[in-house]
Order: structure tokens, then sequence, then C-alpha cells
């Protein structure tokens, strides 16, 4: 620890922001008004938090490090506004949240991914959500067909939620500076369009389907399926034999699952 401050811990992640300016896009999207419950995830020494107080938000952060977590509270000191919690985020409880609650965070890349579908799937409580990932990650979660970086994560968000992009963040503007850019991504969220207890067989589908990108959608399906039930499925929603999941949108893939149950 040097000057007070603990070191930044490769195994959490911990990537700072240097700047509260930096957080202006997610606090806009959030628009957090004055006592809105507000679950920050990784915050660290505080730079967002300090935004999310300011907007008036109601903040329970959620820190893995203890001692980060005790900078935080010494910070902000007496705070009936902020709440610590010292945590794994994979660990949330979300189905306890209280209803509205939003979402914001500066998420450790190496858990970026598990964490925002957790949000999704099982955060009912929250409404909008807007975190800072790797850019490539948020070029997957915004990402359409036939975009580049469409894929399954694509999917599972346009089944879950309405995603935005709001902006970059350069490398630089991190302490220590990681080795890519960052992303500004925020969802509305909405319900599934399936009954959530079908929602992890579709969601197994579509990763089944995007298992494989450079084989048409009959043979990435034929995988898990067989060839027989794969191109009986196809033949019946009237998909060319060509197609391949990433020309595919959520209403094409949702139509291919239904006809699966039936064949």
């Amino acid at each position: 620890m040097a000057s007070g401050r603990p070191s930044l811990k490769k195994t959490f992640g911990q990537h700072h922001l240097v700047d509260g300016s930096l957080c202006r896009p997610l606090i806009e999207f959030l628009s957090p008004l004055a006592g809105a419950r507000v679950l920050e995830i990784g915050p660290g020494g505080g730079v967002l938090t300090a935004e999310l107080l300011r907007a008036g938000a109601e903040v329970l952060a959620w820190e893995v490090d203890p001692e980060w977590a005790f900078i935080l509270g010494k910070r902000f000191g007496p705070n009936p506004s902020l709440s610590v919690v010292v945590g794994d985020a994979l660990e949330i409880p979300w189905e306890r949240l209280a209803e509205p609650t939003l979402v914001a965070g500066n998420l450790p890349y190496n858990v970026a991914t598990p964490l925002i579908e957790r949000i999704l799937t099982r955060a009912t409580a929250v409404p909008r959500a807007a975190v800072l990932v790797q850019y490539e990650v948020a070029e997957r979660l915004v990402a359409g067909p036939g975009d580049e970086a469409y894929g399954s994560m694509s999917v599972l968000v346009a089944a879950y939620a309405h995603a935005h992009w709001l902006g970059d963040v350069k490398k630089g503007s991190f302490r220590p500076p990681p080795k890519v850019d960052g992303g500004f991504v925020g969802f509305n969220l909405h319900p599934p369009p399936l009954p959530q207890p079908e929602m992890p067989a579709f969601i197994a589908f579509v990763r089944l389907a995007f298992g494989q990108r450079r084989k048409t959608l009959k043979n990435a399906l034929a995988a898990g399926w067989g060839k027989e039930r794969s191109t009986a499925v196809l033949e019946r929603v009237g998909s060319p034999p060509n197609a391949r999941a990433e020309a595919l949108g959520l209403p094409e893939l949702l139509e291919i699952y239904r006809a699966s149950s039936e064949t």
C-alpha cells in the first residue's frame, strides 16, 4: 500500500477510472432521480460512486476487495446515501433487490460477460443498467445481425434488453492502463420473449447455432441435433440451406427454436 492507498490487483481485474467526468454518459443514461437506488459493481476508489451520489442516488456499492472497500468508506465517511458490501459480484442475490434498482459499474474485464448475463437474466427488479466494459465486449453487446461482432451474446442481450452504445473510454483513462480501450453500454431491460422457464433452453439453442461460425446454420445445429433433425427443422421454417446464424435476428431464431420443439 502506497500513500495510504491499496495496490491494484490483477487477480481482481482492477483498472480504476481517474476522472469522474468520464462517467457522464453512464449517469445521463441512468438518470437517477433523488433517492433512486443504484447498485454499483466494483466501486474501487469511488470515482463513479461520487458521481452517483452527486446525482442524488442511494448507492449500494459492492466491492470484492476489502482494502478498497475500507478506502471507499473512509473517503465518503458516514453517509446515509452510501452502503458498502464486501463481496463477489458474481454472488449478488439479484432476486432480493428492491424494485426498482438501477445498476452501474466499471466491470472487471475478466468477469464482465457472466456479470452481464446475471443482470439480464436474474435482475427482475432492474429497469436500467449501464456498465463500462472492454471495447470488444461492448461491441458484441450492441451488435446486430450481419455485424462482425454479432454472436450468441448479442442475441442474449436482445432477448432481455435494448442495448445502447454510450461512448468509448481510452485505456489511458484508467489507473493502471489496461491493454485495450473500454466502452460504455446502457441497457433498458424488458421481459424475455418466452416464459422464463423456457429461456435457458432457448439460449442453449442460440449458443449451438453460433458454435461454429464458419459453418452453415444447418451444419452448426447438426452438431447437437443430428443432420436429420437439423434439416427437418430448417425446412419447416423455410430457411435457405446456406443460411448462417450471424445473419439471423432474434425473431428468426425464435421461429427456428419454436419449430424445433415441434419437430
